[in-house]
């Protein structure tokens, strides 16, 4: 299993930190060790976190390794990523409402965690005749039109929505396609169910 950052110790940081610096430089460990003043057995031990050095030593091998102490220590306290990228085709296909009516939706993303606050959908039209079902849900809703040209209502009103239009909608009120001008049509839902800051 990879170990995440936040979950290495500090040897085990600095060691890999030491070995992939020496490494990109094409450098053995006997060449860093003689240079460092050091045993190749200890350089050996450092960079496998066996045990614990110096800041004297450590100093010695980033002059040796040509980097600043500060580059050693800058990442290891750093947030680890939370970013999900989704490759095109990737999204797993889904069934809503409106499945049976001939959309397509595939979901892109969504929020990970106990409480899912958002969801993103790349949904697909290609039957100008067929009928829409009507959608009502908690939060906001951002559509961006993708391809294609539809009326898209939202209660009483009916937006004419061109490629690159982008309408954001509260989820309660209902909402769907009124009807498809041009097909085939690849509209990009996000759905956000966060609750308002009190």
């Amino acid at each position: 299993m990879r170990q995440t950052k936040n979950s290495l110790k500090l040897e085990q940081y600095i060691g890999i930190q030491i070995k992939r610096h020496r490494q990109e430089q094409g450098l053995k460990l006997s060449e860093v060790a003689q240079i460092a003043g050091i045993s190749q057995g200890m350089l050996s031990k450092i960079e496998n976190a066996q045990v614990s050095t110096s800041l004297e030593t450590l100093s010695r091998l980033c002059e040796v390794l040509g980097i600043p102490m500060s580059t050693l220590f800058s990442q290891y306290d750093q947030q680890e990523s939370h970013a999900m990228l989704v490759k095109s085709g990737d999204g797993m296909e889904v069934v809503r409402r409106g499945t049976e009516k001939g959309h397509t939706y595939r979901l892109i993303t969504h929020s990970r965690g106990p409480r899912k606050n958002f969801e993103a959908y790349l949904v697909s039209m290609d039957d100008a005749s067929e009928e829409f079902p009507t959608f009502a849900h908690p939060g906001t809703e951002m559509l961006y039109l993708v391809e294609g040209e539809l009326l898209y209502r939202h209660g009483h009103e009916v937006f004419h929505m061109q490629p690159g239009d982008c309408l954001t909608l509260e989820g309660e009120i209902p909402h769907g396609p009124e009807k498809l001008i041009q097909v085939p049509i690849r509209l990009l839902s996000v759905m956000n169910y966060a609750q308002p800051q009190e």
